[in-house]
């Protein structure tokens, strides 16, 4: 089994954290006893810390094949990095940044997924390597604090304008963002040169016969998979591509494509083709919603779980027997972003409620009261005024938009925000 790779996605001001460890022998060998290397701020930095992540990064260098610096170097530009992380470690302290075990669990099941593998896999890799599993654990906490203070301090400091997002996407790589990608299932029947023009007549009429049972109705990886010789068809999935990635046999016909739908057989010198729509994303984003309204009220010291579902009953057959949705949730709703207006939740798109409030919405008619049902939040009833398909595709693409021109914003930022801090900091090295 390969080594467990534990070079996450967590973004954070340091070097990248738990490679294969490679001790970095002559510092160690000259630093035996523990001791302090530098002050910072209210804080300091031990010898230890200091080598530990020293074999840290000559083992990420020495993994990626790219040679060293010189030690002092190493050692200099080693030390300034935890000097920034400590100071933004203390900044975190300060200001009360705490990462919850759900969170830190979270990003280590991520961890895991990255290097294919369960949480446990993932624990018992670690060990034969001889790794410390909390100490990883700890590692990652670090470095989504230092993430967390990053995003606080440097994302107020990034504006994006209605009008650069605009000329964003009027630009060669904003078109290219927001482009149409087709997911394609593809298989080719091939046709060596000196076939004959009887075989290939053979070939078509085999091909089209294919195609007339997914027309049919079966699937299109049956249909291929039932072709024996002399038909044995090579090819298979695509993955995502843009238009502009296909083979140009393909680019002119995935765009005419609903989702499922296997074209006509093609036709080169290569053989014949068919080719299935399996899915695809970008251009056009049309979203159902559904315009909700509804009612809360939370369990409290004063009322159990049973009596306040009983009560949500009771709201909810007065409304039946005539009462104004309106003025019952204005009187009675507990959730204060909608009760004032008299529970309207206005247009609501998918993911955007919790998954309770999504089921019941998504099972209502329009017109209909829901029975009382519970979440994290309480019980509710609710209603169901009205359901559509919208365009969201302009607003889809601004939002892409944003995020990559926020993230170009966001490293410039970052480092004149870290700049800023290693100048205001107290730091003695010693």
């Amino acid at each position: 089994m390969k080594a467990v790779t534990t070079k996450h996605t967590l973004r954070s001001a340091g070097l990248a954290l738990w490679v294969s460890a490679l001790t970095f022998n002559t510092w160690a060998a000259t630093q035996l006893l523990d001791s302090v290397v530098a002050i910072v701020d209210d804080d300091i930095i031990m010898s230890s810390e200091l080598r530990e992540r020293l074999d840290m990064v000559q083992a990420s260098l020495a993994a990626q094949n790219v040679e060293a610096p010189p030690q002092e170097v190493l050692v200099r530009e080693t030390l300034d990095q935890l000097i920034l992380e400590n100071i933004q470690l203390q900044m975190g302290r300060n200001a009360g940044v705490r990462i919850s075990d759900s969170q830190l669990n979270a990003a280590v099941t991520r961890v895991a997924a990255q290097n294919r593998m369960t949480l446990d896999q993932f624990r018992l890799q670690l060990e034969q390597e001889g790794k410390s599993y909390e100490k990883m654990r700890e590692d990652i906490r670090r470095e989504l604090i230092l993430q967390r203070v990053q995003a606080g301090n440097v994302n107020q400091r990034i504006q994006i304008t209605e009008q650069e997002a605009l000329n964003y996407l009027e630009s060669p790589e904003g078109r290219e963002l927001v482009a149409e990608e087709y997911h394609l299932i593809h298989a080719l029947l091939a046709l060596p040169a000196e076939t004959s023009a009887r075989e290939i007549a053979a070939a078509r009429a085999h091909v089209d016969a294919l195609y007339g049972r997914i027309q049919a109705g079966e699937s299109f990886q049956s249909v291929i998979s039932s072709s024996a010789e002399p038909f044995q068809f090579t090819g298979g999935d695509l993955g995502w591509r843009k238009r502009a990635d296909l083979p140009s046999l393909f680019a002119e016909v995935a765009p005419e494509l609903e989702l499922g739908q296997t074209a006509a057989p093609l036709q080169n010198p290569a053989g014949f083709h068919l080719i299935y729509l399996a899915d695809k994303r970008g251009g056009k984003t049309i979203v159902p919603q559904t315009h909700v309204r509804h009612i809360l009220i939370k369990p409290s010291a004063i009322r159990s779980q049973d009596e306040t579902r009983d009560f949500t009953a009771q709201l909810r057959q007065q409304i039946i027997d005539g009462a104004d949705f309106t003025e019952v949730a204005r009187a009675n709703s507990e959730d204060i972003g909608s009760a004032q207006e008299g529970g309207d939740l206005d247009w609501v798109n998918p993911g955007q409620m919790v998954v309770e409030f999504e089921k019941v919405m998504n099972d209502t008619e329009v017109g209909a009261i829901s029975e009382p049902f519970n979440s994290q939040f309480g019980w509710h009833i609710l209603e169901v005024l009205d359901r559509r398909q919208e365009d969201l595709t302009e607003m889809v693409a601004k939002n892409r938009a944003r995020e990559v021109l926020h993230q170009r914003k966001f490293e410039e930022e970052l480092a004149a925000w870290l700049g800023k801090i290693r100048d205001e900091a107290f730091v003695d090295i010693k």
